[in-house]
């Protein structure tokens, strides 16, 4: 992988990370497209520039992380159950992160439901105050889990699942937001474990396209972050709905024509 490569698919983290459209889909995707899914080390550079992401909303909410003890317990609550799930499903979960087709029908099958989620579960509204409650927190950690399945989207899950809770739509995406920082952190350090432990080792170049990964990433979410929560507001999720119906679907097809989909 060479660092235009490394700026495609950070681009692709910033933007898609916080997004309901399935970040880990669309780096597959990308990876594909580029023919450099099955690389060792660029899996695990999919997965270590989240960082960059989850720091970019340390910086947009760092006032929430100051307040007290009782926002780490919730995200405590939210984190444990993908905990769990990843504990106990482990190899299944990375059988799936190669899957294209499994990708494909997620996207149709999330986009389908985003069609129909602002009637089935409206939420409250903004004045609310946004307070979640343990319960809440753990619900929605629970809903988290389904994004394990590549192409659900922890975004959307999370989102679907605090709205579900009777979150507004804003107050659900920054708690998602939020649940992102321990999740996506664990997520980032195990891969890093793994890799070292299964023998891997990082060049000057690797550390080079890390740094650049992470950067790009970091910039690119914090700018997705503040456009999202604008158009959530005043628009809701049936545009992602179609995107994510319209992308899937087209997957799909290509699959069943029997097309590659590496381009090079």
């Amino acid at each position: 992988m060479g660092i235009l490569e490394a700026i495609v698919l950070a681009i692709i983290e910033g933007l898609t990370e916080f997004l309901p459209v399935s970040s880990t889909g669309h780096m597959i995707i990308g990876s594909t497209l580029m023919g450099i899914a099955h690389d060792d080390f660029v899996k695990l550079f999919t997965v270590a520039i989240q960082f960059g992401a989850i720091l970019s909303v340390v910086v947009l909410y760092w006032k929430r992380f100051l307040v007290g003890i009782d926002l780490y317990l919730k995200l405590l609550a939210g984190f444990l159950p993908a905990v769990a799930m990843g504990l106990l499903f482990k190899d299944h979960i990375d059988a799936l992160l190669e899957n294209v087709t499994v990708v494909a029908l997620a996207l149709l099958v999330g986009g389908v439901v985003f069609l129909f989620i602002d009637r089935w579960a409206p939420g409250g509204r903004d004045s609310d105050g946004g307070t979640v409650t343990y319960r809440q927190a753990l619900l929605i950690g629970c809903f988290q889990c389904l994004a394990m399945v590549p192409g659900v989207s922890r975004s959307a899950a999370t989102l679907i699942g605090g709205m579900a809770q009777g979150l507004s739509r804003r107050h659900a995406a920054e708690f998602s937001f939020l649940l992102a920082v321990p999740t996506m952190f664990a997520a980032t350090v195990k891969s890093l474990y793994d890799y070292l432990g299964d023998g891997g080792a990082f060049t000057s170049a690797h550390m080079r396209l890390f740094a650049i990964g992470n950067v790009v990433a970091f910039v690119v979410a914090l700018l997705a972050i503040k456009a999202f929560i604008a158009y959530l507001q005043r628009h809701g999720l049936a545009a992602f709905g179609w995107y994510r119906i319209a992308l899937g679907g087209l997957l799909l097809l290509l699959l069943a024509l029997g097309l590659p989909l590496q381009l090079v």
